[in-house]
């Protein structure tokens, strides 16, 4: 995908692309089309900058209008033009919202729209432009709330678009605000502003300026705390899939589980279990719960489901119908 004829290339500094090259290496190394989502704010300008002159005639940008504010169509738009100037093939996809939590809507109507992009195009991974203030933000904001491990772990470097099996990926976990906003001054262009990162009705701009106001902090360290914390997540994992293969079975009306991992692992098997035998995945407090209750012997319900302490283990089974 070579630049389009008459593209004009913004020069970065070799140290800013070798260094992004090198972030990007272990995250992705395909020869297919990087697609990269970008809004127009300074830090996805900063990776379309940073992707480009990694990769030259081998990434597609993406803008996705969510059509929240006014300026969303402007600002598409501006990217489209610095696309065009730059040759970057780029396309702007338009969603429509239901009611309800906003924020989460558009994360997933964005994802959604990305997904189905990609496939019509052909492009092979997605970049985003989450850094290490994201990801510092994104934990304390879960640690407040009282996550546990998967929360605490805030975003991954490498994973998946929801819903698909294409590679998500984030290069950026090792960067900081400031200097992606600084890499776009530099490169002379005006990134778009989004008002809520300041709207306090909002938690995370609330602790994005607590953040700003405690110097006494570290971020970097913070980010690589939910690093470290992502590598627990997943040997979380591991050990809930073996406490499944050694103590979970099959039983006539549904699954008899018996207990031999500490608490955190036991939490994850029985919402495995929860989610497969009800069709839906449990809220973490109720599996908590759950299991406070099947430790002192005491039956339980979560769901569409009743669980019950039995010398075989502990059982699992769909609820009677009520009757009318």
């Amino acid at each position: 995908m070579p630049p389009a004829p008459g593209s004009s290339a913004i020069e970065l500094s070799g140290e800013l692309t070798g260094r992004f090259a090198a972030d990007l290496a272990p995250l992705w190394a395909g020869q297919g089309v990087l697609g990269v989502a970008v809004s127009g704010g300074p830090d996805s300008l900063a990776l379309l900058l940073l992707a480009q002159a990694a990769r030259p005639g081998r990434i597609a940008a993406a803008t996705v209008d969510h059509g929240l504010r006014a300026a969303n169509a402007a600002e598409a738009g501006m990217v489209a033009a610095l696309c065009g100037r730059l040759g970057i093939p780029h396309a702007t996809l338009s969603v429509t919202l239901a009611a309800g939590n906003l924020q989460a809507e558009a994360r997933a109507a964005r994802y959604v729209a990305l997904a189905d992009w990609m496939g019509r195009e052909g492009v092979a991974a997605l970049a985003t432009a989450h850094h290490a203030d994201d990801q510092a933000e994104t934990l304390l904001l879960r640690l407040n709330r009282g996550s546990g491990a998967a929360g605490l772990a805030g975003v991954r470097a490498r994973g998946q678009v929801p819903g698909t099996r294409l590679p998500l990926i984030r290069p950026l976990l090792g960067w900081r605000r400031e200097e992606l906003a600084a890499l776009v001054a530099q490169a002379g262009l005006a990134a778009a502003d989004d008002p809520s990162n300041r709207d306090d009705r909002f938690d995370r701009a609330r602790i994005r300026k607590a953040l700003a106001g405690a110097d006494w902090l570290d971020v970097p360290a913070l980010a690589a705390s939910a690093a470290h914390l992502a590598d627990a997540d997943t040997a979380l994992d591991w050990a809930a899939a073996r406490e499944w293969q050694e103590g979970v079975a099959r039983a006539p009306l549904g699954l008899v589980y018996r207990p031999q991992a500490p608490r955190a692992v036991a939490l994850r098997v029985l919402t495995r279990i929860v989610t497969e035998l009800d069709g839906e995945a449990p809220r973490g407090s109720a599996v908590a719960r759950l299991f406070d209750s099947l430790l002192a012997r005491q039956p339980a319900s979560i769901g569409g489901l009743v669980a019950r302490p039995m010398p075989e283990g502990w059982t699992f089974s769909k609820a009677p119908a009520r009757k009318a």
